[in-house]
Parts: structure tokens; C-alpha cells; sequence
């Protein structure tokens, strides 16, 4: 037998784990000294030029964000400080895994990306239109979206990498579900559901926090497209969604959404019966329910494409004082690839461009770097501490409360926690009879040309959700269930 070869590093040293991030404990945030994460991260980031990685084709448009509900007792966020107070935002659509010259109706999950203009700063939700997602931790972000693009021999797509990659990760089957169910193409990007899908955190004026998840509900109804309909359009149409949303905002048809968010308390937390911060599962909407928060409104498409769209830059590392991220790992490596993309693609000063540029003050003791606009920070001191009453100051009042820690550092098991089914089992036993006929069929058409030993893998998923979801999809397939 040949020796088994060993995964490695650029540098070549051996990789122990490749499956699991380091971690305070097995709930706990993400360790920076996690050299391993950060080289992948990094280097995903930088494998094309000048394409965002993921999310390449998209739309966006301004609006406002009214609020509708007094949340101040959850959060000390200037934005949310009187009802009916609005603050100007950009919202920008997008498919996942397609090139810039995709087409819209590709089945794939739609970004719903939200900078807020507040008073205090940019604020960031970079969110899907599922309220889930395929993998929870980042470590395995960069190989699960290599599966959703070219492969490295022919340059096409490949139903073998992406179901190869799926049914070696059950946590996916949840997402899986969802993607091929008859919300898997929406009807342009107005009749969709948003969804920051991480847990963030909420903090009010005396400290307290709380774990949030944010969710943007359609007021224009949820509308789908039919398979063939959608290939069609491919076809003649693959602008079809930014047509839509641009034409109907001229006409003045503006689209809104209902915001809400689900609220935990961190007692809650620590008693709830599974993670609260696992991004491949939701929170019950009976123990945790919607809570309105405000209303966000598009009224204004972007002059240029180029310099608003193209340029925009979200990362959900812009946060403002009252709001706040989560251990939820997926998010944690989030927080750096997002910046860190964004530096690559854009460049180090891409915040002084006019569409990712606060509408409040910055003071900052960065400086240079390509593209620095404006005096550069002129002839004050581009360090910290110093000597000088007019510079810039930290403000220890803007600090967030401690977040208590606990365990070892180490690359815990993520998939310890082995419920990967009750959640994909509870969303198809919510479907009617003809959503489930959808949901199989699509899958049986998109696993055409997987070997039988990747199918019959994924098969067990199936089962486990729900032994009819298996057997149906089996019988599809037209194969044994083995």
C-alpha cells in the first residue's frame, strides 16, 4: 500500500486538523493564533482579480430604514433611539456562486447585503436569503465554494464536486433542503425573504446584551420561479432581477421589507437545548418570536454601477456602538475575510470611497496606502498615544460588556454535535405534497452524473431527515435506497 500523503500548509508544514477551527472551548470565539484558518481565508481571498470571490453579480439600490418599535431597552444604537426615525441605507442583491455575466435565475442563495448610514458609523448585515447555511465553520468555507464553481480540469461546473463535498457534510443537509425547495429561484430579488441568518448581539445603555437574529420579511409577498421558467430566462433574460428591481424603482414601485428580530438573553443562551450560535440551524419562532423592529424601503437606483455597486464593500466587521457580533465561528471568520477581501479586491483605503464612506466623522490615525483620498490626514500625528489635546482619543464608554469565555484552545469537533437532520426533517414535513415533488425532483435533476457512491451517501442524509425524503428522492434517482 502507498503511503498516505500528507495535507500541508503553503509553507509544508502538516496540517493536523482540517476540518475544525481552534476555539475557546466548544462554543467559545475563534483564536487569532489559528495560523491555519487565516492562511485559507487569506488566500481564498486573493485566488481571483478583481471579481469578488463570491457574490460577484449583484444589484443594489438606496433607501431608508424606519423605525417602527421601540427597541432602546435591547439596544443604546443611535439609529434605533425614537420611533419613526429613518436612516439611509444601500441594500445590494446577489447571486452566490455565478461570475459577474451570470444569470439571475441560477438556483443559488441570494445575498441581502444592508450598509446602514448611521450617525455613529457604518453598520454592516451581509445576510442570504435563507436564514441557514451550508457549513459552520470557516475553515471549510473556502473548499465548499470551490464546489460551486469551475472545476480545475474542464472549467465547468460540476454536480460531482458539489454533491461529493455535501454528502461528506451532513450540517449541510439543512440548507440543501432549502436551496432545492421552490425557494430555491426567486421571482427576481424583491419577493424574497432576507435574513442576517448568524447570531449578532444587541447591548443596551447599562450593558446588558442580548443574541439576536435579524430578519427581513417581503412585504411584497414571496414569489418563485418554476425550473423550466427560470432556464428559459437564463436564456433570454439573465439580466432578469436587476431589471426587475431597477424598472420597478423607477416607476416608483418602491420594495420594502418588514424588519424583525428574534431575541435571546445570554441565561437563555447557556439553557437553550442546542447552539445558539450553529448557523446551519434557526431558533424556534414559538419559544423565540418575531419582535418588529422597522421597515426598510428602497427609493433610489445608483447613477453609476460602477462606482456604487461594484465598489460597494460590506463587511460585517462595521459594527456601531448598541449592536454586535456573536461567537457563531462562521461569523468570527467572517469579520476578517470579508475586511481582508475587500483591501485585496478594492484596495487598503476602500472605506473612503463615496459609497462605502460613513456620513459621519472619521478620525483615524491610518494613513497612506493606495488611493488615500482627501489631505491624508495633513500634518497631525499618524500615532497613538500622543501628547496633543485635538487628536483623537479613545473612549473606554463605548466598550462592550466582558464576554465570558471558557475551555481549551484546541480544534474541537464540530460535528460532536451529530444533529444534522431534525431541523432538514422539520422543514419537509412543513411542505405540502406538490413543495415536496419540487423539492425532489430538482434534487434528482441536479444530481445527474454523480457517481453512485457519492449519491448513495447523500441518500442517507436524505433518510435520516425524513425516511420519505430519502425513499423519494431514491425513487427519482431510480435507484435502491442502499
Amino acid at each position: 500500500m502507498s503511503e498516505e500523503t500528507v495535507l500541508t500548509g503553503a509553507s509544508g508544514a502538516p496540517v493536523a486538523d482540517n476540518q475544525n477551527s481552534r476555539s475557546a472551548g466548544p462554543r467559545g470565539p475563534l483564536l487569532l493564533d489559528d495560523f491555519h484558518l487565516l492562511e485559507k481565508l487569506a488566500h481564498f481571498n486573493r485566488e481571483n482579480i478583481p471579481e469578488r470571490r463570491v457574490h460577484a453579480k449583484g444589484s443594489a439600490a438606496y433607501g431608508t430604514f424606519t423605525v417602527t418599535r421601540d427597541i432602546t431597552q435591547y439596544s443604546c444604537a443611535k439609529l434605533f433611539s425614537d420611533v419613526g426615525k429613518q436612516t439611509q441605507v444601500l441594500l445590494r442583491f446577489s447571486t452566490v456562486g455565478g461570475e459577474r455575466g451570470s444569470a439571475d435565475t441560477e438556483r443559488d442563495p441570494r445575498g441581502f447585503a444592508i450598509k446602514f448610514y448611521t450617525e455613529e458609523g457604518n453598520w454592516d448585515i451581509v445576510g442570504n436569503n435563507t436564514p441557514v447555511f451550508f457549513i459552520r465553520d470557516p475553515l471549510k468555507f473556502p473548499d465548499f465554494i470551490h464546489t460551486q464553481k469551475r472545476h480545475p480540469h474542464s472549467n465547468l461546473k460540476s454536480a460531482q464536486m458539489m454533491w461529493d463535498f455535501w454528502s461528506h457534510s451532513p450540517e449541510a443537509t439543512h440548507q440543501v433542503t432549502v436551496l432545492f425547495s421552490d425557494r430555491g429561484i426567486p421571482d427576481g430579488y424583491r419577493f424574497m425573504h432576507g435574513f442576517g441568518s448568524h447570531t449578532f448581539s444587541l447591548i443596551s445603555a447599562d450593558g446588558e446584551r442580548h443574541w439576536v437574529k435579524w430578519h427581513f420579511k417581503s412585504l411584497q409577498g414571496i414569489r418563485n420561479l418554476a425550473p423550466a421558467e427560470a432556464v428559459r430566462l437564463a436564456g433570454t433574460d439573465p439580466d432578469y432581477a436587476q431589471r426587475d428591481l431597477f424598472a420597478a424603482i423607477e416607476r416608483g414601485e418602491y420594495p420594502k421589507w418588514r424588519a424583525c428580530v428574534q431575541i435571546m438573553s445570554e441565561a437563555q443562551a447557556q439553557a437553550h437545548h442546542e447552539n445558539p450560535f450553529d448557523v446551519t440551524k434557526t431558533w424556534s419562532q414559538k419559544e423565540y418570536p418575531l419582535v418588529e423592529v422597522g421597515v426598510l424601503e428602497l427609493s433610489r437606483n445608483p447613477l453609476n454601477y460602477f462606482a456604487e455597486v461594484e465598489q460597494a464593500a460590506f463587511a460585517p466587521s462595521n459594527v456601531v456602538p448598541g449592536v454586535g457580533l456573536s461567537p457563531d465561528k462562521m461569523l468570527q471568520g467572517r469579520v476578517f475575510a470579508y475586511a481582508d477581501a475587500h483591501r485585496y479586491r478594492i484596495g487598503t483605503n476602500h472605506q473612503q470611497l463615496p459609497v462605502n464612506a460613513p456620513r459621519s466623522p472619521v478620525h483615524t490615525y491610518q494613513r497612506d496606502g493606495a488611493m488615500a483620498l482627501g489631505s491624508n490626514g495633513g500634518s497631525a500625528p499618524n500615532y497613538e498615544p500622543n501628547s496633543y489635546s485635538n487628536t483623537p482619543k479613545q473612549a473606554p464608554r463605548y466598550a462592550e460588556p466582558a464576554l465570558p469565555l471558557s475551555g481549551a484552545a484546541a480544534r474541537w469537533n464540530q460535528r460532536e454535535d451529530t444533529d444534522y437532520y431534525s431541523h432538514a426533517g422539520a422543514l419537509f414535513r412543513l411542505m405540502s405534497d406538490a413543495q415536496k415533488a419540487l423539492l425532489i425532483n430538482n434534487i434528482a435533476g441536479a444530481m445527474a452524473g454523480v457517481s453512485s457512491e457519492v449519491v448513495q451517501r447523500q441518500l442517507q442524509h436524505f433518510y435520516k431527515a425524513d425516511p420519505a425524503y430519502g425513499e423519494g428522492v431514491a425513487a427519482a434517482l431510480g435507484v435502491m435506497l442502499g
